[in-house]
C-alpha cells in the first residue's frame, strides 16, 4: 500500500479555522442561536461548527471536497439551533472553492449556486405563496452564489494580472534578445570595418618592412620606408575616422563620409604604390547607388587587393566593377601560386567579412582558384542586388 500524505494547511487557513471555531464557541456561550424549535437542541450545533472549522483547513488544498462536505455540514446545522459562525465559514468555503479550485470547477460553481438560488426561491414561492419566500432565496444566494461569484471574479483578476506579468516578462526578454542581437550585429560591423580599413595598410607595412630587413640595398630600403610611412599615415587617418564614427561626438567635429566607388581609383593607385600591378575597369553608371551597396562593393575590392598583396603570386591584378539593371557585380582576379617574396600572415577574417557583407545585402559571394586565359588565378566574385527586402536593409 502507498501512503498518501495530506498537504499541510496554509497558515492563513489555520488562522481562519481557529478564529471561526472560537467565534462559534463564543456565540454559543452567550446563547446566540439562529434557529428555534429544532430537532436537536443544546450543544448539537457544535458538531457542524467543528466540522466546518476542520474543513477550513482544506480550503486551499482540497477546495472541492471542502465545498461538498461543507454543504452537508450546513444542511445538518439547520436541524440544530444553528450557529452564525458555521454559516460564515461556509461562505468562505464557497469563495475558496471558486478561487482555488480547478478552472472547470471554478466556472461551474457560480452557475450551480445560481441555479440552486433560483430553485429555492421558486420552490418556496410555490410552497408558501407569500412574498417572504423571496427572502429565503436571497439568503441562499448570499450564502452560496454571492461568495462563489466573488471568488470567480477575484480569480479572473489574478489570472489577468499573472498573464500581464508573463506578457511583460516575455516583452522584456524579447527586448533583451533584440538588444543582444543588435549589439552582436554592431560588433560584427565594427570588426569588418576595422579589418577592411586597417588590414591593407598593415599588410603593406609588414611586407615592405620585411623587404627592407632582408635586402641590403639603400635605395630599396628607402623606398620601403617611404611606403611604410605612407601606409602608416593613411592607416592612422582611417583609424581616426573609425574612432570619430564610434564616438559620434557631434558639434563641430563630424566623422568623415564612408568611402564610395569614386574612391576606387585612389585605392588602386595606393595598391600600385604598395607593389601590385593593378588594372581597374568600371562599367555602367555607378552614380546614385544605395549607400550600403556602394560601401560593400568598395570594401570587397579593398579586401581583395589586400589579400592579393599578402598572398598573390607575381602577376597582374584585375578589378572589374559593373552595374547591371538590378545589381552591382564585383570581380577581382590575381595570379594564383607560390610567391618568392615576403608574405604577410592571414587569418581568413577577410573572406568571412566579404561573405558577410554580400549576405547582409541579399547577394552572393564566391572566392577560389580557377583557370583563365592568363593561367591559374584566384578569383573573387560578388553580386550585390540594388533592391533588397526592407528587413535586410536594417541589418546594415
Amino acid at each position: 500500500m502507498h501512503r498518501t500524505d495530506l498537504p499541510r494547511p496554509h497558515r492563513d487557513d489555520v488562522r481562519i479555522a481557529v478564529v471561526g471555531l472560537l467565534g462559534g464557541l463564543a456565540l454559543w456561550g452567550i446563547g446566540l442561536r439562529m434557529n428555534t424549535g429544532r430537532m436537536f437542541d443544546g450543544a448539537w450545533l457544535l458538531l457542524p461548527l467543528c466540522v466546518m472549522a476542520g474543513l477550513e483547513l482544506l480550503r486551499r488544498t482540497r477546495p472541492r471536497f471542502a465545498v461538498i462536505a461543507g454543504t452537508v455540514a450546513l444542511v445538518a446545522d439547520q436541524f440544530t439551533q444553528g450557529s452564525l459562525a458555521t454559516v460564515l465559514m461556509y461562505t468562505d468555503l464557497m469563495y475558496a472553492g471558486a478561487l482555488y479550485g480547478t478552472p472547470a470547477a471554478a466556472r461551474r460553481l457560480p452557475v450551480g449556486t445560481g441555479l440552486v438560488t433560483v430553485a429555492f426561491t421558486l420552490g418556496f414561492l410555490a410552497w408558501w405563496r407569500r412574498p417572504e419566500a423571496i427572502l429565503v432565496g436571497t439568503a441562499v444566494g448570499l450564502v452560496s452564489f454571492g461568495p462563489a461569484a466573488t471568488g470567480m471574479l477575484v480569480r479572473g483578476h489574478r489570472e489577468t494580472a499573472a498573464a500581464e506579468r508573463l506578457r511583460a516578462e516575455q516583452t522584456a526578454l524579447l527586448a533583451e534578445m533584440d538588444r543582444v542581437q543588435a549589439v552582436a550585429a554592431e560588433r560584427a560591423r565594427m570588426a569588418r570595418e576595422l579589418h577592411d580599413m586597417v588590414a591593407n595598410h598593415l599588410s603593406a607595412i609588414a611586407i615592405h618592412s620585411t623587404a627592407a630587413l632582408s635586402i641590403d640595398d639603400d635605395a630599396t630600403t628607402r623606398t620601403a620606408l617611404e611606403t611604410i610611412r605612407e601606409n602608416s599615415v593613411d592607416g592612422l587617418a582611417e583609424m581616426r575616422r573609425l574612432i570619430g564614427i564610434l564616438r559620434d561626438a557631434g558639434g563641430d567635429t563630424e566623422p568623415a563620409a564612408a568611402p564610395t566607388l569614386d574612391g576606387l581609383a585612389a585605392l588602386v593607385e595606393q595598391s600600385r604604390t604598395n607593389g601590385l600591378d593593378v588594372a581597374l575597369s568600371v562599367f555602367g553608371d555607378t552614380d546614385a547607388l544605395p549607400a550600403p551597396v556602394e560601401l560593400a562593393a568598395y570594401r570587397i575590392v579593398q579586401e581583395s587587393l589586400t589579400n592579393a598583396l599578402k598572398h598573390a603570386a607575381p602577376g597582374p591584378v584585375t578589378v572589374t566593377v559593373e552595374r547591371a539593371d538590378d545589381r552591382v557585380e564585383v570581380r577581382v582576379s590575381s595570379a594564383y601560386g607560390d610567391r618568392d617574396g615576403p608574405r604577410a600572415p592571414g587569418s581568413g577574417a577577410g573572406l568571412v567579412g566579404m561573405r558577410e557583407r554580400a549576405a547582409l545585402l541579399g547577394g552572393t559571394f564566391e572566392a577560389g582558384p580557377e583557370d583563365s586565359a592568363q593561367g591559374r588565378t584566384w578569383a573573387v566574385r560578388a553580386r550585390l542586388p540594388l533592391d533588397r527586402p526592407a528587413s535586410e536593409r536594417e541589418l546594415t
